[in-house]
């Protein structure tokens, strides 16, 4: 199959993920029949605002939408990086891209430096904190460490938002490989309650039910309180929590829980608590929220064996997978160990290399 062949796909679905394979891979996309038997067929907002990001963050992409918005067509150029600004519409949470800017950043011909505006956690989309805490530290076992950074400006919670994160993130030329399948026990806790524009006892009220559940478990618990008041606090009331368990080799698993109308701050700290419990239970050296970004940095690796273990696939992992095939021409072989319920995934890399990198 020639470079230039155009891949296929019907439905939204998975949109994301195929614009970022089409950019890594080089090769073109149509994205045909997106919700063309709906009410309202066509793109919604934030499908179209990750369209203008993608377009933003790289330099000869050319994208074609029909005239319904059923279809798209992506012909990808190379990442850029450097400054982007985004503002993000409130159906969707800023997560949503930051994941796009993660896939991406480090293989851009300059530093990227992202600023967001929008809503900082819903319960659709990754949180700021889960990004900050877990999803940019899964990044050093793929070499990428120095200059990684996140800070979240304001919070914004729903429905109308407000909040604002700025990403920072250094090139690379490669990944490395990585043969990581230990994954160790648990070794402590760590979290963030965070309240915006109600009391600031809330926030220390999930802090205690969610140690009250975690407590009969592991001693070394530590959840932060994080108060927003006057303009950091966004527009809309809110509160949340999200929690890292670490294990002994460094493995990072993530559970959090935002409040809808009417739920008590107890609610939300007991059921993010039980999250991350039946999140650890599921094992793996990457929990279900991040098996994308490993198997990714696993397929862009040099043309080495990369072996990691993952818990239970998802079915978004499962469809991932399909993707990878698509576009990169690369198979995982996976292999179930049923003593510990979790599946070995191995790959040989693609030897991506990131040419536009500045030699310095």
């Amino acid at each position: 199959m020639s470079k230039r062949d155009v891949i296929q796909f019907e439905g939204h679905k998975f949109l994301k993920q195929r614009l970022v394979f089409s950019i890594l891979s080089q090769r073109p996309v149509r994205i045909e029949k997106i919700r063309s038997n709906d009410e309202n067929p066509g793109l919604r907002d934030y499908e179209i605002a990750l369209l203008r990001m993608v377009e933003a963050v790289t330099n000869g992409s050319r994208m074609v939408i029909s005239p319904t918005g059923t279809s798209v067509m992506l012909k990808p150029g190379i990442i850029m990086g450097g400054k982007v600004s985004v503002d993000c519409p409130v159906s969707r949470a800023t997560g949503y891209y930051l994941e796009v800017l993660v896939a991406l950043a480090p293989f851009g011909k300059d530093q990227m430096v992202a600023t967001l505006r929008g809503i900082t956690m819903n319960n659709t989309d990754l949180s700021v904190d889960t990004i900050r805490t877990a999803t940019l530290r899964n990044y050093r076992h793929f070499g990428i460490e120095e200059g990684v950074e996140m800070r979240v400006t304001k919070r914004g919670a729903p429905p109308k938002g407000g909040g604002e994160v700025r990403f920072i993130c250094p090139v690379v030329r490669s990944v490395r490989p990585i043969n990581y399948t230990d994954q160790g026990r648990i070794k402590r806790i760590r979290g963030i309650s965070y309240a915006t524009r109600v009391s600031p006892q809330t926030a220390n009220r999930m802090v205690e039910t969610a140690r009250g559940e975690l407590n009969r478990f592991i001693p070394d618990i530590y959840i932060y309180t994080d108060v927003y008041k006057g303009a950091e606090s966004g527009f809309s009331p809110g509160f949340g929590i999200s929690l890292v368990a670490e294990s002994t080799t460094g493995a990072l698993i993530t559970a959090e829980l935002c409040a809808n109308p009417g739920d008590s701050p107890e609610d939300i700290g007991r059921d993010a608590a039980k999250m991350l419990l039946n999140e650890i239970a599921r094992g793996g050296c990457f929990d279900s929220s991040h098996q994308w970004l490993a198997l990714l940095l696993m397929v862009l690796g040099p043309e080495h064996a990369s072996k990691t273990r993952i818990g239970k696939l998802t079915p978004f992992t499962i469809q991932y997978l399909r993707d990878i095939r698509e576009f990169f021409n690369i198979t995982f072989k996976l292999k179930p160990d049923p003593e510990s319920n979790t599946v070995l995934a191995t790959c040989l890399g693609s030897g991506y290399i990131n040419v536009a990198k500045k030699t310095s």
